[in-house]
């Protein structure tokens, strides 16, 4: 059987959504069943979980199904790379070292099947945002993780669980609007000097197939877990986007 590539992003496990976190969970693992013995390649990009932080001893409880799956298919010898999101921006080494999973905190560039990818999560690029990325600047600032970690995980978390709900909601709400998708005027600034083929991001919750100005890069965005249950197929000479056992299988495309 040939290997494929596989590319799915914003399962926002622990919170509900359309299903509850656990019957996500399950579904998740199912479509992981399903598709490992063609998997040579998985892509998460983001947002895996709602919440997450990593104390030095302690992770946040839960999402056995999905972690125990993970190790099997890297036991088996699947690629697995992790991209952080702005609700799982403070995974730090525990992915890594109990996983062998590498963590990406910034778009990377890959020769996958001779194309041209460009992939990443994508939160906090192109232009606007800027209350987020200033957000986001602190976040990622090693003193101000260092306070939070010594906050006890109880109320932590509870902290982590209301800011993730107030921004998945605002993320959630925006429908597609062309003109004002940051994600989108990003890839069209950047093919300006690298004509990518595929663009591939997660983030905005809306499953995208967008050919760009220069008629020969796309712009890829993987939807999201929590409707529209979508995802990336890469076949090695072109990528798809596909739904698993979905109701709300709508695509936004120019193609």
């Amino acid at each position: 059987m040939e290997k494929k590539s596989f590319f799915i992003s914003d399962f926002h496990l622990g919170t509900d959504g359309h299903l509850s976190s656990l019957e996500r969970e399950k579904k998740i693992v199912r479509w992981l069943d399903q598709y490992a013995p063609q998997m040579e390649h998985l892509y998460l990009l983001g947002d895996v979980f709602d919440y997450w932080f990593e104390y030095k001893r302690v992770v946040p409880k839960g999402f056995t199904r999905l972690l125990g799956k993970l190790a099997a298919l890297r036991d088996d010898g699947v690629e697995i790379s992790y991209f952080t999101g702005n609700h799982d921006m403070w995974m730090f080494n525990y992915m890594q070292e109990e996983f062998d999973i590498p963590i990406f905190r910034k778009p990377i560039e890959k020769i996958i099947g001779g194309k041209h990818f460009l992939i990443g999560h994508g939160d906090g690029l192109g232009p606007g945002d800027y209350g987020y990325k200033f957000i986001k600047h602190i976040f990622a600032n090693r003193v101000c993780q260092w306070l939070f970690a010594r906050i006890h995980p109880n109320s932590a978390i509870a902290l982590m669980k209301h800011f993730s709900r107030q921004s998945r909601m605002m993320t959630a709400e925006e429908p597609w609007m062309e003109d004002k998708e940051w994600l989108l005027k990003y890839c069209e600034e950047l093919i300006l000097s690298q004509p990518y083929d595929y663009m591939v991001f997660g983030h905005r919750h809306l499953p995208v197939y967008w050919r760009l100005s220069n008629d020969k890069s796309m712009y890829i965005n993987l939807g999201d877990w929590i409707y529209h249950y979508s995802y990336g197929i890469f076949d090695g000479s072109e990528l798809s986007l596909q739904f698993f056992e979905s109701d709300h299988e709508h695509l936004i495309t120019n193609v």
